[in-house]
């Protein structure tokens, strides 16, 4: 009989979270029968569909949360609809292990219940919360506090533990305290059949001689207010008006971001998309002629993968991004890096690339070409079944 998994995740919906879904298929594609629960989003309205023999169970979220308060309501339902759906899984398909998904580090009071019952316990660790929380918030204090221990006790709960970079590894060792043959490093592979390359279409860049693309979520910890002073300063202080930039992605800090927009007089050189589908995706990340990555230079982003690089990279576009340990470590030759947090730099290292065409072609080729021999999705996979294969090793 094929192992069957429940996997958990609660901030984006499945298949739009584009790491769960490779997960999820690829187990599938080895044998084991897979269920996900997740919440609700913007294409992703059905409390319940298969896709590719994967059940998807979705469930609905009171708020899109801003503030400690507001992710402490969207947290708690979203666990009690979890708690709910996974007995319903239970009941209806059966499972033997859960793959839980942060954030939120509280997936690991499911998972405990199940594992009184002889379920395994495996964490796919995304975000390292206690940092994310000190990016959000700019202070520590009781909320944090209790941060770091839902993150301890999910270390200790776990059997298995998968990570992003080796930077989240080293932190579920030394942090986590769980045993380095428990650990496995699985990064969000570039999926190439997904993302794939495709002629530009010259009305996207509204007029304008170039288009920077960006995307990501509209968060506080993206540093996208970086971005629009980058913009203010290549607009208004250099006077460049050929260049049109293009933000895709949704998240609770777009209104504040269109706001600032329209103070510093940019409507002209910005669209906002909000959170659109893959084709309009690819259409303008294609017609881009260099993508950016304006994250705030902190402890989280820091350490972070960001799926956008991998991203930027899988369709042959030259980067500007701060100059950070794990951007760095994916990027390679195929990013300009900023000085730490400095907007007049951002925009210098930008019109760098968008005035050199050799360079940033260059540059493209080499990040596609170490998307092709390293960093896609198929030199990944393996991992992801190592880690299974040790979570099920005494069954």
């Amino acid at each position: 009989m094929p192992k069957k998994i429940l996997i958990i995740v609660q901030n984006l919906p499945v298949p739009f979270d584009r790491r769960v879904w490779q997960e999820a298929r690829e187990l599938v594609k080895h044998g084991y029968s897979v269920s996900i629960i997740c919440p609700k989003g913007k294409f992703y309205e059905k409390s319940f569909e298969v896709i590719e023999t994967i059940g998807i169970y979705r469930h609905p979220l009171p708020i899109e949360a801003e503030g400690a308060w507001g992710y402490l309501i969207e947290y708690s339902w979203s666990l009690l609809w979890e708690f709910a759906l996974s007995v319903k899984v239970l009941w209806k398909h059966g499972f033997d292990a859960i793959h839980a998904c942060n954030p939120p580090d509280t997936i690991f009071l499911i998972a405990g219940f199940f594992k009184l019952f002889g379920k395994k316990f495996l964490f796919d660790h995304h975000d390292i919360n206690p940092e994310l929380y000190e990016a959000k918030f700019g202070k520590k204090g009781f909320f944090y506090r209790v941060i770091c221990w839902l993150e301890k006790r999910t270390f200790a709960v776990c059997d298995v533990s998968i990570a992003t970079n080796n930077s989240y590894r080293q932190i579920a060792i030394q942090r986590g305290g769980m045993q380095p043959d428990r650990v496995f490093v699985v990064r969000s592979g570039a999926s190439l059949e997904r993302m794939k390359i495709m002629p530009p279409l010259p009305h996207l860049k509204h007029g304008k001689r170039f288009l920077v693309g960006y995307v990501g979520v509209m968060g506080k910890q993206e540093g996208l207010e970086y971005l629009l002073e980058a913009i203010a300063h290549i607009t208004q202080t250099l006077h460049r008006k050929d260049i049109h930039f293009t933000l895709i992605g949704g998240g609770t800090h777009l209104p504040f971001l269109q706001k600032i927009t329209s103070e510093k007089q940019l409507d002209d050189n910005v669209t906002f998309t909000g959170r659109i589908g893959d084709e309009a995706m690819l259409e303008i990340l294609n017609t881009a002629d260099i993508c950016v990555n304006p994250d705030k230079v902190n402890a989280m982003n820091d350490k972070s993968t960001m799926n956008k690089i991998m991203e930027y990279m899988s369709l042959g576009k030259a980067i500007v991004q701060f100059d950070m340990t794990e951007g760095r470590f994916s990027a390679g030759e195929a990013s300009l890096y900023a000085k730490p947090n400095d907007c007049v730099d951002l925009a210098e290292k930008i019109l760098a690339l968008l005035d050199n065409e050799a360079m940033r072609l260059q540059m493209g080729a080499m990040g596609r070409k170490r998307v092709e021999t390293q960093l896609a999705w198929e030199y990944e996979a393996p991992k992801l079944l190592a880690a299974y294969q040790k979570l099920f090793e005494k069954c």
